[in-house]
């Protein structure tokens, strides 16, 4: 059971930098995504998580926006393979953008293709897409083949229950964590329900993801939710995933490394 951190707010040119920065902060692994594994390469990559003595954890893959998208998360199984990840990361399409049977299809593909690769496929739960609320999440769970997992974010749960609840409720399907806290605004309710709803505003878009922020700086009462994973027997990875928080990166690698160790005395 190790923790990692996100290299999404580094580039595709800054990539050595986040696993650098990452390693000094004594995190145990990365996440990295699907088109920046694909621009540096699964060698020079596979050097780097050498260099800095870096498990990777998970590879995301892209927005599946199209059939060209998919194949290419197809084809990115072998490589998140490649580099030694531990999972692959599935991001559902938008809301109700797709009919259910295609992507039903989608997912026996994907499924396919990492069970060749011998890596294992996370359903990843997201706000404003076809898999979003709790029911819709066990819905996907049982359609999908039966080597996908889920990958729980304890941001992205909130706005449709309590994140305690969704993992005793999803204990036995959970096999990788993303951390996040929310600082809900006042309407954040109202701009939930609109994406929910299909109403792409920038407005609404915006005030979602803006809520989402450090470990500690929100709502989300960690202690409990490490407490209840523990204690449901979870035995996977934790990946601190903060997208919100750039200037200074480090520093807010290293803040969130500091509060997670210092109320789980994980480390």
């Amino acid at each position: 059971m190790g923790l990692g951190y996100t290299t999404m707010m580094y580039d595709e040119e800054s990539i050595q930098e986040g696993i650098s920065d990452i390693a000094a902060c004594q995190y145990d692994g990365v996440e990295m995504g699907l088109e920046k594994l694909r621009h540096v390469g699964p060698d020079t990559v596979l050097n780097w998580l050498d260099k800095y003595a870096l498990e990777c954890y998970c590879v995301m893959g892209e927005w599946p926006v199209n059939d060209a998208a998919i194949e290419r998360i197809r084809e990115g199984a072998k490589l998140a393979a490649e580099v030694g990840a531990t999972y692959y990361g599935v991001l559902p399409p938008e809301r109700h953008r797709e009919e259910q049977k295609t992507v039903a299809d989608w997912l026996d593909g994907i499924g396919a293709a990492a069970e060749d690769a011998g890596i294992t496929p996370l359903i990843h739960h997201h706000g404003a897409t076809e898999i979003e609320q709790p029911d819709e999440i066990e819905h996907w769970l049982e359609v999908a083949p039966d080597n996908f997992e889920l990958l729980f974010d304890t941001a992205h749960y909130y706005p449709y229950g309590d994140p305690i609840d969704g993992i005793e409720r999803f204990a036995d399907d959970i096999a990788y964590v993303h951390l996040k806290d929310v600082d809900p605004s006042a309407d954040f309710d109202a701009h939930t329900a609109a994406l929910s709803n299909d109403e792409y505003h920038l407005d609404n878009v915006i005030n979602y993801f803006r809520a989402f922020t450090d470990l500690g700086h929100g709502v989300l009462d960690f202690e409990t939710i490490h407490r209840t994973l523990i204690e449901t027997d979870f035995q996977g990875h934790f990946t601190i995933e903060v997208e919100n928080r750039t200037d200074p990166r480090l520093i807010h690698a290293k803040q969130n490394f500091d509060f997670w160790t210092d109320i789980t005395g994980q480390n």
